[in-house]
C-alpha cells in the first residue's frame, strides 16, 4: 500500500509533487447549521435566509443537532477519532457575502480527529490517505458578478449552510491520486448519507494544496514529521470536479517548477483555477491561523457528547464501500476490478445485487457495468431511473444461461428492451429470436456444408482452427440463431477438429 509519486523532469533535474486536500462537503440536512432556515438548491436569491443568517443585531445561533450527528457518523465512517469535547470558534475575516464579518468554525478542538481512507489506483493497488481532522463550519453566501456590469449582487441562500471540512495530510503524490481520493471520499459520504456529494451544485468542493520538492524530500518528511523538508505550498480554492482537480494540480506544479528553476521562490498564497484557460491565478496571499484571530464563540456552548450516543450512531452505520467490495468478491466470486466498478456508486451495487439473485454473477456484472452503464451514460440517466430494471437484466441473463438466446442475440434483445418493446422473454418470442439447438436441424445444415466443401473439411484435420469457418457458415445459415456450443460439438465429432 504505497503512494505513486509523479516525477516531473525539469531542466535542472527531476521534481515530485506533494498534495494535501481540504474537502468541503455540505451536510445532508433540511436546515442550516445555526438556524432553522431551509437548505435546498434552486431557490430564488435570498429566499432561504433567516435573521440569524443575515447577522441581524441580537440574533443568536443555535446548533443543529442533526448536523452534529452527521459529522460524528462521517468521522466513524472514516475510522477517525471522535472527540467527545469540542467547541466552535469565530474565524474573523471580511468578505461581502459573510454578513457577520466572521465565520463560525472549529479550530483547535474539532469534533473529529485523525482517521484514514484507503484509496484505489487504476491498476487495483491501494494507498492510504491520513485524515488530520474533520470540523463543522458554516458556509458563506455567494457574490454574483455577472448580473450587472457596474455592481455585485449578494445571494445569502448558502450563508449558514452546514459544511464538514475534511482535512487530509499531504499524502498524495500525483494529480490522479488526488482525484481518486476525492472520488473515494465522495463515495463514503454518499454511502453514509451524510452528504449528497453533488459537485455540480457545489455541495462537494476541494481546496488543493500543491507543493513540489526534489526526490527523497518527501520520504524525509514522513520519517521526521517535519514539513520543513517539503516545498512552499500554494492553495487552489474551490475546485469542484475531478477533471479540474487534476488540471489545476498539473498546471500549478509546472508553474512552481519553472519559478524554482529560474532561481525564484514560491510565495505561499491562495490561488483560483480558471478552467477556461486551464491555469491557476493568484487570489490573495495565504493567511495563517493568527491572521483570522480565532477565539471561542461566546454565543455557543462547547459540544459535550455522550459516549453512549456515539455508540448508538456507530450501530446504525451502513455497509461501507470497502466492506461491500470484499463481500461482493467473496459472495459472488467477482474480480477486484468488477467489484470496485460496482461499489463506486451505491445505487449501482444495489441494482447489481438485485439482478444477480440466482443468476450467473459474472455475466450479470458484465451487463450492469458494460452495456447498461454505457446506455445510461449516453442517455444521461442515473441508474435509479434506468428504463431497464434489475428484474429485466436478470431475465436477459437467464435466457443466455439457459441457451435460449446467444450473447450476440442478447445484445439485440437488450436494445429492444431499452426502446420499450417489452420484457426479454416476450421480445425473443415475438421476434423469433430463440436460439436453434435442435440437433436434427443443425445436423442437416452441417452435413450439406461438409459435402459441398470437402477441401475445407480436409483442412480441419491439419489445422483445427479451420473449424471456425464452418461455425461461421452455420451461424449464417441460421440467421445467427444457432447455439455455438452445440455447433462446435457436432462439427468436432464429424470433422475431428
Amino acid at each position: 500500500m504505497t503512494e505513486k509519486s509523479k516525477v516531473i523532469e525539469g531542466r535542472t533535474g527531476p521534481w515530485e509533487i506533494v498534495l494535501g486536500l481540504e474537502v468541503h462537503a455540505q451536510v445532508a440536512s433540511n436546515a442550516k447549521l445555526f438556524s432553522g432556515a431551509a437548505v435546498g438548491f434552486g431557490a430564488g436569491p435570498n429566499e432561504q435566509v433567516s435573521l440569524v443568517d443575515a447577522a441581524m443585531p441580537g440574533m443568536l445561533p443555535v446548533i443543529n443537532g442533526h448536523c452534529v450527528e452527521q459529522a460524528v457518523k462521517t468521522g466513524l465512517g472514516l475510522k477517525a477519532q471522535i472527540n467527545l469535547k469540542s467547541h466552535f470558534d469565530r474565524k474573523n475575516y471580511f468578505y461581502p457575502d459573510l454578513p457577520q464579518g466572521y465565520q463560525i468554525s472549529q479550530y483547535k478542538h474539532p469534533i473529529v480527529g485523525e482517521g484514514e481512507v484507503i484509496v484505489e489506483h487504476d491498476d487495483g493497488s491501494t494507498f492510504m490517505v491520513r485524515i488530520e481532522r474533520l470540523h463543522l463550519e458554516q458556509d458563506a453566501g455567494k457574490s454574483l458578478h455577472d448580473q450587472d456590469p457596474g455592481a455585485t449582487y449578494i445571494d445569502l441562500n448558502r450563508a449558514g449552510t452546514a459544511l464538514m471540512e475534511i482535512v487530509s495530510m499531504p499524502d498524495m503524490r500525483s494529480a490522479e491520486e488526488a482525484a481518486a481520493y476525492v472520488k473515494k471520499l465522495r463515495t463514503i459520504l454518499v454511502y453514509l448519507g451524510t452528504s449528497d456529494g453533488d459537485m455540480e451544485k457545489g455541495n462537494l468542493r476541494a481546496d488543493v494544496n500543491v507543493s513540489v520538492c526534489r526526490p527523497g524530500a518527501y520520504e524525509k518528511y514522513r520519517e521526521t514529521g517535519s514539513f520543513s523538508h517539503l516545498g512552499t505550498r500554494c492553495e487552489i480554492k474551490n475546485v469542484n470536479s475531478y477533471r479540474y482537480i487534476q488540471q489545476a494540480i498539473e498546471y500549478e506544479a509546472r508553474r512552481q517548477i519553472e519559478i524554482l528553476e529560474e532561481g525564484g521562490s514560491i510565495s505561499q498564497e491562495t490561488r483560483l483555477f480558471d478552467p477556461t484557460k486551464g491555469e491557476t491565478r493568484s487570489m490573495r496571499s495565504k493567511e495563517e491561523a493568527h491572521d483570522y484571530r480565532y477565539f471561542p464563540d461566546p454565543d455557543l456552548l462547547p459540544l459535550d457528547l455522550d459516549p453512549a450516543w456515539v455508540k448508538a450512531i456507530e450501530a446504525t452505520l451502513p455497509e461501507l464501500p470497502d466492506a461491500k467490495k470484499a463481500r461482493l468478491q467473496a459472495q459472488y466470486g467477482l474480480t477486484a476490478y468488477d467489484a470496485q466498478v460496482l461499489i463506486t456508486e451505491q445505487a449501482r451495487a444495489d441494482f447489481y445485487e438485485e439482478a444477480a439473485k440466482g443468476r450467473d454473477a459474472k455475466l450479470t456484472a458484465n451487463w450492469v457495468t458494460n452495456d447498461l452503464a454505457a446506455r445510461l451514460t449516453a442517455g444521461g440517466f442515473a441508474i435509479e431511473d434506468s428504463p431497464i430494471k434489475p428484474a429485466g437484466i436478470a431475465e436477459l441473463v437467464q435466457l443466455i444461461e439457459e441457451g435460449v438466446i446467444s450473447s450476440k442475440i442478447a445484445k439485440d434483445v437488450f436494445e429492444r428492451m431499452w426502446a420499450g418493446e417489452g420484457a426479454a422473454g416476450a421480445i425473443v418470442e415475438k421476434q423469433g429470436l430463440r436460439q436453434v439447438s435442435d440437433t436434427g436441424e443443425l445436423e442437416a445444415i452441417i452435413d450439406k456444408l461438409i459435402a459441398d466443401n470437402p477441401g475445407q473439411a480436409a483442412q480441419v484435420k491439419e489445422k483445427p482452427q479451420a473449424i471456425g469457418w464452418f461455425v461461421g457458415q452455420v451461424m449464417k445459415a441460421t440467421g445467427g440463431k444457432a447455439n455455438p456450443g452445440v455447433i462446435n460439438g457436432m462439427l468436432r465429432a464429424k470433422l475431428g477438429g
